[in-house]
Parts: C-alpha cells; structure tokens; sequence
C-alpha cells in the first residue's frame, strides 16, 4: 500500500502531465488566434498593394473559416481512424505549408488558396484539440483545461498584434503572415511526445495502452483506472458511431446546444472585433495605422486576461452562470459601442469611448462564449460519436465565422456603423435566451454523466 507521501507525489506527477498534456494540446488554439489577429494588421497593407476592395478584403479574412469548415469536415471520421493527436500533428504540418505559401503569395488568388490551407489546418486543430483535452482531463479539472485552448488563442491573437506593431514601419505583410509556421511548428514539436487518448484506445480495442496512459495522468490508484476503464467501456455499449447515430433523441438534444453555441459566438460579432480592431478603430478617426494597432493590443491583453479569469472561474462558478453574465456583458458592451459612432468621428471622446467598447466586449465574450462553446462541444457527446458530433459544431462555427467576416463590411455600408453593432446587440439578446433555455450545467460532471443527462433530457421530451 502507498504511502501518504507516495500518494501526495503521485498526485502531484499526474496533476503535471495532465497540465502538460492539456497545455500542448491548446496549442492548435494557437494557430487559430495567430491568424486571426495577424490578418488584421497584414490588411491594412494587403489592401493597397493588391487594391483590394471592400468584398476582396472580405475574401482574404473569410479564406481561413472556408477552409476551416473542410478540416472540420474531415476532423471526425480522420480522429476516429487515427486517433484525436495524430489529426492534432497533421493540423500542424498542413498550417505550417499554409503560412509559409500565404507569405509568398504574388497576387490575390494564390494568397486566397494559401489561406484556405491554412484554414484546413486551423479546422482540424479546433475540432480536435478541446475534444482531446476533454477525453485526458479529470471532471474536476476539465472546464479549466478545455480553457487552455481558447487561452492559447488569445495568447495568438496578442502575439499577431504585437508581430504587427514591430513589422508596422516596414509594411511587412508577408513577414507577419510568415511567421505564423512558428506556432504550427510549436504544437508539431509538442504533440509529437504527447499520448493518444486513453478514450480512443479503448474505442479501437487498446485496452493495454489506455491503462497505460491513465497510469500517467491519473493519480496511481489501479482500482480507479480499472473503475475509469469500465466507466468508458459502458459508454461504448455499441460500437464506434457512424453519421447516422447523429439521430438519436439525446444525441440530437445535445448537438441542439452545441451547434446553437457555436453559431451564437459568431453572429455576435465577436471576429469582426478581431479580424477588423484596427479597421473599427480607424473608422473612429484615429490617426494612424501605429495607434489604431496599439488600441487593439490593449484589446488582446484584456483578452488574455479575461480568458485567465474564466479559467480560474469555469469549475467553480460553473459554465451557465458564465454564459448569463458574459452574455449581457456583450451586449451592454455592443450597444455602447453602436452609440460611439453616432458622435464626430475624430474627436477624442469618440475614439476612448469605442476603445473602451471594444475591450468590455472581448472581456466579456472571453469569459462565457469564447472558452465555453468550445468546452461544452468537448464534452456534450457520447464517446463513440464524440469526433462526428465535435466536427458537426467546428463546421458550424467556422461556416459563421466566413458569414460574418464576409459580411461585416458591406453590413456597415447597408445599416451603418452604429446599426451594425446594434443588430449583434440583438442578436445577443436572443443568445441569452437560448443559454437560459437549452445550456445545462455540467460543472463536475464526468463524461459519462454528461451522456445520461441528454438522454434523460431526450426521453422527458417525447
């Protein structure tokens, strides 16, 4: 039998590479939050050596979502066959390749293909990095985990927007977007020593290993893992799911909440702010590229800070009352920042007022939508079609996320700045709702719980 020191440090080791194997994993958010946040300051010069139009703009930001919706596509069945870390590997490789073309794009059409490829790798990364920490984390540990990865994206979009500020006086677009192969080639190097799933082992009959791996990241209590084991042999009471248990009441009632989560965090507007910060910026009369740069980093370190916060936050507050809170943060924030734009636009005044917006916005989103859409699509579904259904709310995602980016500019020129802003702020509203209705609690909850609680949902509703 162990003793009390022995068990205190096996506590302490699996507590560490669980932390690390989260932290790792995160890292795709990386990828996802380094071209979000390079693609704004690399605009304001793409735009003019290309003579871009407000609908070419759109199209050089939408080409990531586009391409992230067919990673996505192919993120489920992919994670299924070969495992959530080596899609994670590949994710890396195709981003890196993706980086690297769109820095060397000599005109439009071939920097709008690098981008879809840089898309693909974000798209595979995202459906699986959060579903992967999900299956390695502890219930009591996994809302805090899970947040590693939209963490690991803010701390991309920071790392953009500084990248931009020092490549600024050179006009280095191609720089800034080059050097995105640098956290594509972090995540590589990472995963390479992480370990597959302990869930999928046991999906493909590699019980043996499972055990393995839960020896790991488990304190070192063999009757726990075995309990653990057996917990995830019964969630696999058939066999791996195809698209077609998709139907199934309780799975349906879950992909309710996790695909309506994921089309709400976009048509809120939250990448209009960090695709287009400087641009919303400069709309205020700002008077240059440098300041209007410097106020979206300010935006970025709110972010991070707030991403920090909801990560201290989401096991213990819990994820509904996360969402009722950030949600009407957005939406007071949103509303604000529509009545900037009704003031003369080159006063001072005007611009603090929207920087301010802007910074209450992203805060709030960065403690309920942002890390929460991803946690709860991590973890919502059953094991044997948690990959499909994880891909199901990645498309969704990214397919709004292209709506919006393509649509925010020409959306200002039909309702102006002010009503644009407002109809996310209405749009808000109706998130509210929906988190009030549908959104379950599932603070604490181990996966398998998780599963019950759907289909208890499923079977009181007909």
């Amino acid at each position: 039998m162990a003793t009390n020191g022995e068990a205190e440090e096996s506590a302490r080791r699996a507590q560490r590479n669980v932390v690390l194997t989260a932290a790792i994993a995160g890292l795709g958010g990386l990828l996802f939050g380094y071209d979000t946040g390079i693609i704004a300051s690399a605009l304001l010069f793409i735009r003019s050596d290309f003579g871009l139009s407000d609908f070419q703009q759109g199209m050089v930001v939408a080409a990531v979502p586009i391409g992230a919706v067919f990673g996505a596509a192919f993120a489920g069945q992919a994670a299924d066959r070969y495992g959530r870390r080596l899609v994670i590997i590949a994710s890396a490789i195709v981003f890196i390749i993706g980086a690297l073309g769109s820095a060397l794009s000599p005109e439009l059409l071939t920097l709008c293909i690098s981008r879809v490829l840089l898309g693909v790798g974000v798209g595979l990364a995202s459906a699986n990095a959060p579903v992967y920490i999900s299956e390695v984390a502890p219930p009591e540990e996994r809302g805090r985990l899970v947040t590693y990865f939209q963490l690991s994206v803010a701390a991309g979009i920071l790392l953009a927007y500084l990248v931009g500020l020092a490549l600024l006086g050179a006009e280095g677009w191609r720089e800034m977007l080059g050097l995105g192969a640098v956290p594509g080639l972090a995540l590589l190097i990472g995963m390479l020593r992480m370990p597959q799933s302990p869930r999928w082992l046991v999906m493909v009959g590699e019980d043996y290993k499972a055990r393995l791996v839960l020896s790991r990241i488990r304190r070192d209590d063999p009757d726990a893992i075995e309990a653990e084991l057996h917990e995830i042999h019964e969630s696999l009471a058939t066999e791996p799911g195809g698209w077609r248990d998709l139907l199934h009441p309780a799975i349906k009632a879950a992909l309710l909440v996790g695909i309506g989560l994921a089309v709400l965090q976009q048509v809120t507007g939250i990448n209009t702010v960090i695709y287009y910060a400087p641009t919303i910026i400069e709309f205020t009369g700002g008077d240059s590229s440098r300041s209007a740069i410097l106020a979206s980093i300010g935006v970025g370190i709110v972010n991070i800070l707030a991403t920090i916060v909801a990560l201290r936050l989401l096991d213990r507050v819990g994820r509904r009352p996360l969402l009722m809170i950030g949600v009407s943060g957005m939406v007071i924030a949103l509303t604000a920042l529509g009545a900037a734009f009704l003031g003369d636009a080159g006063t001072a005044g005007i611009t603090i007022i929207a920087i301010l917006s802007l910074m209450a916005y992203v805060a709030a989103f960065a403690i309920s939508l942002g890390p929460i859409f991803w946690l709860l699509n991590a973890e919502l579904y059953p094991l044997r079609v948690r990959s499909k259904a994880a891909a199901l709310g990645t498309m969704a995602n990214w397919a709004f996320n292209f709506i919006v980016s393509l649509t925010f500019l020409p959306l200002i020129a039909l309702l102006g700045r002010s009503g644009a802003f407002w109809f996310y702020a209405a749009i808000g509203l109706f998130s509210l709702w929906f988190c009030w209705r549908f959104v379950p609690e599932t603070k604490d909850k181990r996966l398998e719980e998780i599963e019950e609680l759907f289909e208890e949902r499923a079977a009181a509703s007909g």
